[in-house]
Order: C-alpha cells, then sequence, then structure tokens
C-alpha cells in the first residue's frame, strides 16, 4: 500500500515533515520493486534521515559561505593569500 503525507507508517512521526516527504517517497520506491512493507519502512527512514543531515550540512555551509561574502565585515576579516617569501627576511651576516 503506497504511503502519503496524511497516511505514513507510525515510525515515521518522529521525522521533520521534509524527512518524513523524503522517507515516504523511498518506501513507496522500494514497495514498487516489491520489497516487504517493514523493510521499506526501515530502510527508507534510515535513508532519508542520512539525506536529511546532508542537506542541513550542505545548506549550513552555503549558508556560512554566502553571509561572508555579503558581508563587508567578513570581507575584512578572510584570510589573505600568503606573501612569497614567507613573511621573513633573512638577515645578512654583519661586518663587524
Amino acid at each position: 500500500m503506497p504511503w502519503s503525507l496524511d497516511d505514513y507508517p507510525v515510525s515515521m512521526r518522529h521525522l521533520s515533515e521534509v524527512t518524513r516527504a523524503k522517507a515516504i517517497e523511498i518506501a513507496n520506491a522500494l514497495l514498487a520493486e516489491g520489497m516487504e512493507d517493514g523493510r521499506a519502512i526501515r530502510i527508507a527512514t534510515a535513508r532519508a534521515e542520512e539525506w536529511g543531515r546532508a542537506a542541513r550540512v550542505t545548506g549550513a555551509r552555503r549558508a556560512v559561505n554566502s553571509t561572508l561574502e555579503a558581508s563587508p565585515r567578513g570581507a575584512r576579516h578572510r584570510r589573505r593569500p600568503a606573501q612569497s617569501g614567507g613573511g621573513l627576511r633573512k638577515s645578512s651576516p654583519s661586518t663587524s
């Protein structure tokens, strides 16, 4: 039986709405391939949770990068490229 956002397994109720929608999509695809309900639910939940974590990490990185690029303060505090010579000067031997 295919699931929807209105009719989904009880075990998916703890998922966020977006993650739950992904889990339902995955579970329905697994059911269409002939997988047993319980196994499809477990696999779909695990894959959707992984997908959700990856999406949050990627989204967080994009948010930080776009904030740094848009912020004049962020632009001032970004690391500058290293200068040649490493910034150290070799002292010449003194002649006394």
